[in-house]
């Protein structure tokens, strides 16, 4: 990790808008003791746009008993990680997941069962407020994992032909986002990459010479049939979890139906209304947005 550890902390020490910092130290202040870091990622980040947006944290916790106390909060964030829930400050609003510690290294490595966090965290970030050095060092180490991650199990399917990072990388993507239900345009996977290509490419080289020199006992290493067969079983696990987790944020995420919609109008370029039955039933009232959204393709 020699390589890639020094780019990841630095780039997730690059500074943000101040009233992001302060929105972070707000979500860190309701979760106490139990905060460890908390981490600003996705196309707010990549845009600087904040009016109007749903910013996206990741709050990283020691553990869930520690946030939520005696809760069958624990349980769902153990049994379906993470739990998501709305958050707002200064005028602006966010959508928080959280994980434990444990739990995001684990997510972030080839052993995730779903490509949800190590997709996310291959992409810029930014630690906008951290509890001690011993948190940072433990989310520099977890995120430098999510691009291995990438690059083993997206390697395999490009064939024995050399291939660049830039190549890599948007063929990672394009597997990652047919892996879950999103509403993105088609495009989505390569302007994220060609958004930044110096900073791929930088990180494509560094995950490169990372992986020849880790311990061959450690490389994932799969044929073509091996990783084709994971991309399948990663495919199924992303759509069921997504919907599982559709119907758990019920519970944990006021208003989850109409955040959904607002997402698929946004990237799909659909016009959906909710009706009030469906915020009524909200859990009855999403599954039946998925027909339609899939037969309009506003959801792949």
């Amino acid at each position: 990790m020699r390589y890639l550890k020094p780019l990841v902390e630095a780039e997730l020490a690059e500074p943000v808008e101040p009233r992001v910092v302060a929105f972070a130290q707000s979500i860190a202040a309701q979760y106490g003791d139990a905060s460890r870091a908390v981490l600003f990622y996705g196309s707010c980040l990549r845009t600087t746009e904040l009016e109007g947006q749903m910013l996206d944290f990741y709050l990283i916790v020691s553990s869930y008993e520690a946030a939520y106390g005696k809760s069958w909060l624990v349980q769902a964030n153990k049994l379906l990680p993470p739990n998501v829930f709305p958050a707002e400050h200064d005028g602006l609003v966010a959508k928080l997941a959280v994980l434990s510690e444990e739990d995001f290294h684990r997510l972030n490595g080839p052993e995730a069962s779903a490509v949800s966090v190590w997709a996310r965290f291959a992409q810029p970030s930014r630690l906008v407020w951290c509890a001690d050095e011993v948190a940072q060092k433990k989310t520099v180490a977890a995120i430098s994992r999510a691009p291995i991650t990438l690059f083993e199990l997206a390697l395999p399917v490009l064939g024995i032909q050399p291939q660049t990072p830039i190549r890599i990388f948007h063929r990672g993507f394009e597997l990652t986002y047919g892996a879950e239900l999103r509403a993105e345009r088609g495009n989505r996977p390569g302007s994220v990459v060609d958004s930044d290509l110096e900073r791929y490419e930088r990180f494509g080289l560094a995950t490169m010479a990372t992986m020849q020199d880790q311990n061959p006992s450690e490389a994932l290493d799969l044929s073509f049939d091996e990783a084709e067969k994971r991309w399948k079983t990663l495919r199924r696990n992303g759509k069921l979890l997504t919907l599982a987790r559709l119907a758990k944020a019920s519970g944990t995420y006021a208003g989850g139906i109409d955040y959904l919609a607002w997402k698929i109008n946004r990237h799909a370029g659909t016009n959906y209304e909710i009706k009030p039955w469906q915020r009524k039933w909200p859990i009855l009232g999403a599954l039946t947005m998925l027909p339609r959204l899939f037969a309009g393709g506003a959801i792949k």
